[in-house]
């Protein structure tokens, strides 16, 4: 069976990433025991990554690689933001316990957007983050095999996403 719309996917792969010149970086490495699974079709993966496996049936060796630009974007230094410390404030104290160098913190923009911000830095009266995606400026190098491919099911087509193992629970 090829990989193809609605189809339900697992791959095992090595995926290495470098930014400009520099060497390339493990980024993620999963395992027949753990393989990546998802729904071809449904926005759950990169376009180009789709693209790359698209025909291919299970055995099928796989080394490809993505561009920053159609992988995660470039870095945007304007991704990152000065923000005033009240925001961070609960119960008028200062949220030491989530806001601190290192943390990824969900967030709201403006229009009510989802956006997760990685603090660089803690000062007296400013937090500094940065918006980027992790992954941003990184061109993407993906070095690995297809361990099977099937069709999905109705409720999975309906739900945009893979049940089951290796996919997502309903509780």
């Amino acid at each position: 069976m090829k990989i193809s719309h609605n189809k339900v996917v697992a791959v095992n792969y090595y995926l290495t990433g470098s930014k400009g010149q520099s060497a390339e970086e493990l980024i993620e490495q999963t395992s027949a025991e753990n393989p990546f699974v998802f729904l071809v079709g449904h926005g759950g993966v990169l376009p180009d990554f789709e693209t790359h496996l698209s025909d291919k049936t299970k055995g099928d060796k796989f080394d490809f690689r993505i561009g920053a630009t159609k992988a995660y974007g470039n870095y945007e230094q304007d991704y990152v933001a000065k923000l005033d410390k009240s925001i961070f404030m609960v119960d008028g104290k200062f949220d030491s316990e989530r806001i601190k160098v290192g943390e990824d913190v969900e967030m709201n923009d403006q229009d009510g957007n989802r956006l997760v911000g990685h603090v660089l830095e803690v000062s007296d009266n400013h937090v500094d983050m940065d918006f980027n995606h992790p992954l941003a400026g990184y061109d993407l190098h993906f070095i690995g095999e297809v361990l099977d491919v099937r069709e999905a099911s109705a409720e999975e087509i309906d739900h945009g996403h893979v049940h089951g193992p290796g996919g997502h629970h309903h509780h």
